[in-house]
């Protein structure tokens, strides 16, 4: 079972991955998508603004004139590049204007630069430019264009013909921010999709996780259940043997006890509560109670040592309940010999239970009161039971608000000590 729940939670977590992982590029290729759009839009926008503006400079008389003194060395290339410096701060305030105005809509905030690349005279060849030259520019600077558009034209004087190449770089710095403000409902969804299956999936392991422990204490219970009973059941076949021989007066009173013994093992099992009636226990229920244990398991060498001589305001079923679980834990673990001292003194109950059994180690110590636990170092196999017997016992106590201790050697023994207070 655990290896299945592990097989599936790897399937589980190998598809949710490969999910995320469509959603991720499904998300990813959506967003260069609408960023291509967006760069196509504002591109086709101002395409013809930047190719009036090149054309206007490239059929300026005085520009080229500055190509003609430029190649004739008539003018030195630093006055030459002052000349387009000066041209472009004059016309940048123009052109930034002119693109915000024009996307003032869309919030786009737009950087746009036109260079000269190159600049050959025709006839011979020679380059004027050994580096682009801006011509335009936004206030806004272009640091990493995404599109670039090229463009190449001639201007010329009768025989003096130069060729111009032309580049329009274009970035839009809020970009970004753009797309995802329009994907933002698109990524919540499939965030809210990709949670819902992790949250989905956690509840359902959540729940098969807890309802496979309690298949598995189903099972539990349903193969030792005969086992809890066997103690009353065995008692009441010897009884019923010895009555088939002989008559005994004191057969029948064991049989009646036996069946308030299943009766309340029922009610525990069940109803898993702690009856309310009170039947106070006399001093000589506590010699019923080993008397019990004695008929039944023969093997076991019980000793009893009962101080208590007046009734007590405990529940007679509850402490049958407490002692029989004791000495009955005690011979399960091996005991051969059980002994029992019941001590009443200044308004207090003490129970004693001492065994030779295979005792208990430190580590199951902290353990052994929970419910259905079972000792680990004892194969279950040779030690039935459900693993109630010291959970009732613990809780028992508790309802009289008293105390166990428990104190234990491997191989030697164990020994339980409990005291609870009354009040007459």
């Amino acid at each position: 079972m655990m290896s299945k729940s592990k097989f599936l939670i790897t399937i589980f977590s190998g598809l949710f991955l490969l999910l995320l992982g469509i959603q991720t590029y499904f998300i990813y290729k959506t967003y260069l998508v609408r960023e291509r759009e967006i760069y196509k839009e504002v591109s086709l926008k101002l395409e013809d603004y930047t190719i009036q503006l090149a054309k206007k400079r490239g059929d300026d008389n005085a520009q080229r004139k500055l190509f003609i003194g430029l190649n004739s060395n008539r003018i030195s290339k630093q006055q030459f590049l002052d000349t387009f410096e000066k041209n472009r701060k004059s016309t940048t305030n123009q052109i930034s204007n002119y693109v915000d105005h024009a996307f003032k809509k869309e919030n786009y905030k737009i950087a746009l630069r036109v260079r000269y690349i190159s600049i050959i005279f025709a006839p011979t060849g020679n380059k004027l430019i050994e580096e682009p030259i801006i011509i335009f520019q936004t206030r806004n600077k272009v640091s990493k264009p995404r599109l670039s558009n090229f463009g190449t034209w001639e201007t010329s004087n009768n025989s003096e013909t130069f060729v111009i190449q032309r580049e329009t770089d274009l970035q839009i710095l809020n970009i970004k921010s753009i797309v995802f403000r329009e994907l933002a409902l698109l990524i919540l969804c499939c965030i809210a999709l990709l949670a819902g299956v992790l949250v989905l999936y956690i509840f359902t392991t959540k729940n098969l996780i807890r309802q496979q422990k309690l298949v598995e204490v189903l099972h539990t219970a349903v193969d030792n259940i005969s086992h809890e009973f066997k103690t009353p059941i065995a008692t009441l076949k010897v009884a019923s043997k010895a009555l088939k021989k002989e008559w005994n007066p004191e057969t029948l009173p064991l049989i009646d006890r036996q069946i308030s013994r299943l009766e309340s093992l029922m009610f525990q099992l069940h109803k898993d509560e702690i009856p309310n009636e009170l039947l106070p226990v006399r001093p000589e229920d506590w010699d019923f109670f080993v008397q019990d244990l004695t008929f039944t398991y023969t093997q076991t060498n019980f000793k009893l040592e009962n101080k208590v001589m007046h009734q007590l305001p405990f529940d007679k079923n509850l402490m049958e309940t407490v002692l029989k679980n004791l000495c009955e834990n005690s011979v399960k673990y091996g005991s051969s010999a059980v002994q029992v001292k019941i001590l009443s003194s200044q308004q207090n109950l003490e129970i004693i239970v001492k065994d030779n059994g295979q005792g208990i180690e430190r580590k199951e110590l902290k353990n052994i009161f929970e419910k259905f636990y079972r000792i680990q170092s004892n194969n279950i196999h040779n030690t039935k039971g459900l693993g109630l017997g010291l959970y009732f016992v613990q809780k028992i106590t508790k309802k009289y608000k008293g105390t166990i201790e428990v104190t234990s050697q491997p191989k030697e023994g164990t020994t339980f000590k409990i005291n609870m207070p009354y009040e007459n």
